[in-house]
């Protein structure tokens, strides 16, 4: 948008409060943000441009519209706001960048319910606890969990009715006494799932319950005389109150809550999540973000928070932040900013898991810089060789094949981090052109995929070669300019004779060093689209020939010998095949006719030559 289109939309802008969306010229949202008041806030976008950012610059240039919708209140437009936000992905907006998988606790949707760690989320109505950020916390826990209940840990399909067969038998762990053997009837359905019911309390948090069980059991052994067993449960309850006093965060005094603290740090944001229940820390998260537009720490905390419970399902009714923030629709939660006591040592203690994980992310950032990687050096030096924009990482190369004019077809080859990538490599047959015409049909084939890519709104590349020198290279750009992709896509030709790289713009050729990777790389491209193209080539012609000679058969006509020719491959192949596989393929009459022809073939080839 320029300035001119700003001052045609403002008149139309209110002094209200809403929602406002940067549009790409294909109506695609690139940027959704709130505004207490409207008019004021898109108007920044277009003033004084020295202290504006230059990420803030770029949206402007690159977006060709934009929309609003007003709302009631603030609070109505950062609720508007973050549901398009999830509904649209914006380009310019906040990203999430949690692409890990963590690991669950989960309980299984069955008669006698197993207790294992997945990765994998199953919506099957099975109970699931975490994501938990370290497999040595959750191996914990569950080492907890058959040290205090005896579970089965195979996956035998324990149905009345199987049970009652005798289907199964005890296996070794009910020898080792790790399970009480419900596979033969051994344990009491309901027995099986009040341990399994201790086992939701003790992960959810509430360890009195699970104290108060094994309290109860123990009790019951000693009234029934069976201290040996009382003794087992003490161990326990001794072993349980252990790993109890480990979790303890600051104090029993501190119920449930969330712990929220916020950093930033460059182009990144962090926030780090402590989930506390009953005094006992749970979980511990670390959210990076992209802040992009959105700069200050409370909206971006402000747009976490939301996520970030839902995401660990959060039963919490109270919220520990760095400062003073607003949530929609939430009344019912409590928020404190604490000055003292537990809540700020436990304030304290987010602050300092961010400090040290920037630490870590800056250690990590230096050895990557230290340790570029030799496709890193090689795109790199393309970009500053060809004076691009931006890395060429995903680069497309195009070739034509023909034979005088028969057969004209053409090739496309797709370099990806400087390597080919043959899963996205296309033929093309020239539909448009007759006669041996190369500009025309480098015309038709760019125009065909790059049409293709924007109606799928499918990635363009950074930079594309032509095969060919000024003629060829013209003949793309006319497609180029009709797409209107000129100034997305960099396109450039080689000349084969002196390996002279052209410019559409530029009629004096680019000479690169023989030695240059950038050379060597456009040289690889060039090759691999003509190896493309020409055996292509060959295929469509070997396949033509092949045709025509089985037309040629008397009664086979072009649908039968297209059939043979997808089966077998090649007339060789055909000439040797059985008369069972030809009458399967295309039936007893068409077989014949094939087995005659070609056995008439055979005794004419061994006739004496009759001049003789």
């Amino acid at each position: 948008m320029t300035a001119e289109d700003y001052k045609q939309l403002a008149p139309t802008l209110p002094h209200q409060p809403g929602v406002y969306r940067y549009l790409d010229d294909m109506g695609t949202i690139l940027y959704v943000g709130k505004a207490k008041d409207l008019k004021k806030r898109v108007a920044s976008y277009f003033g004084n441009k020295k202290h504006q950012a230059n990420k803030t610059r770029v949206l402007v240039r690159v977006a060709s519209s934009l929309e609003f919708t007003i709302v009631e209140t603030e609070q109505d437009a950062l609720l508007l706001e973050n549901t398009l936000i999830k509904k649209h992905q914006p380009r310019y907006n906040v990203q999430l960048k949690d692409g890990k998988s963590y690991p669950y606790i989960c309980i299984k949707k069955e008669r006698f319910p197993r207790v294992f760690m997945t990765r994998n989320v199953v919506k099957d109505g099975s109970k699931y606890y975490g994501p938990y950020t370290s497999v040595r916390r959750v191996t914990i826990v569950l080492e907890m969990i058959r040290q205090l209940f005896k579970l089965r840990t195979c996956t035998l399909n324990l149905s009345q009715e199987n049970i009652e067969k005798g289907k199964f038998k005890v296996c070794l762990e009910y020898h080792i006494k790790n399970c009480n053997g419900p596979c033969e009837g051994l344990e009491d359905e309901e027995i099986y799932n009040e341990k399994i019911r201790q086992i939701k309390n003790m992960l959810n948090g509430n360890f009195s319950s699970v104290t108060q069980h094994l309290k109860s059991e123990m009790t019951q052994f000693v009234e029934n005389l069976e201290f040996e067993k009382a003794q087992t449960v003490k161990e326990k309850l001794n072993a349980f109150k252990d790993y109890q006093g480990r979790s303890t965060v600051v104090s029993p005094t501190v119920q449930d809550v969330d712990v929220f603290s916020i950093e930033m740090d460059g182009k990144l944001a962090y926030v780090n999540y402590m989930k506390v229940v009953n005094g006992a820390l749970l979980n511990s998260f670390m959210l990076e973000m992209v802040p992009n537009l959105n700069d200050d720490k409370k909206d971006l905390l402000m747009f976490a928070i939301p996520v970030l419970t839902e995401k660990f399902n959060s039963i919490a009714t109270e919220l520990v932040v760095p400062f003073e923030i607003t949530l929609p629709n939430v009344e019912e939660l409590k928020i404190t900013v604490p000055q003292r006591g537990d809540k700020r040592k436990l304030l304290e203690l987010s602050a300092k898991n961010l400090i040290y994980y920037k630490l870590q992310k800056q250690k990590q950032e230096i050895n990557k810089t230290k340790k570029q990687t030799h496709t890193e050096r090689i795109l790199k030096t393309m970009e500053e060789d060809l004076q691009l924009d931006r890395i060429p990482d995903h680069i497309e190369c195009f070739d034509n094949s023909n034979l005088m004019g028969a057969f004209p077809v053409a090739s496309m080859v797709v370099f990806r981090n400087a390597r080919p990538a043959k899963r996205d490599y296309r033929h093309y047959n020239i539909k448009t052109v007759e006669g041996p015409d190369d500009f025309a049909s480098m015309e038709e084939v760019v125009y065909r995929r790059y049409k293709r890519l924007l109606d799928e709104r499918q990635s363009l590349p950074q930079l594309v070669v032509i095969d060919g020198g000024k003629g060829q290279l013209s003949s793309a750009m006319k497609s180029i300019l009709k797409l209107g992709l000129e100034k997305k896509i960099t396109v450039i030709g080689i000349a084969k004779r002196l390996e002279e790289i052209y410019f559409a713009d530029d009629p004096v050729p680019l000479h690169l060093s023989k030695r240059s990777e950038t050379l060597k790389v456009i040289q690889q491209l060039r090759n691999e689209a003509h190896r493309f193209a020409i055996t292509f080539h060959r295929d469509q012609r070997s396949r033509n020939f092949a045709k025509s000679e089985l037309t040629d058969i008397p009664g086979i006509g072009e649908k039968t010998s297209a059939k043979l020719l997808s089966h077998f491959k090649s007339v060789k192949k055909l000439k040797t095949a059985s008369t069972d596989d030809l009458i399967r393929i295309v039936g007893n009459k068409a077989a014949e006719k094939v087995i005659a022809y070609f056995r008439k073939q055979e005794i004419e080839e061994k006739k004496p030559d009759s001049k003789k």
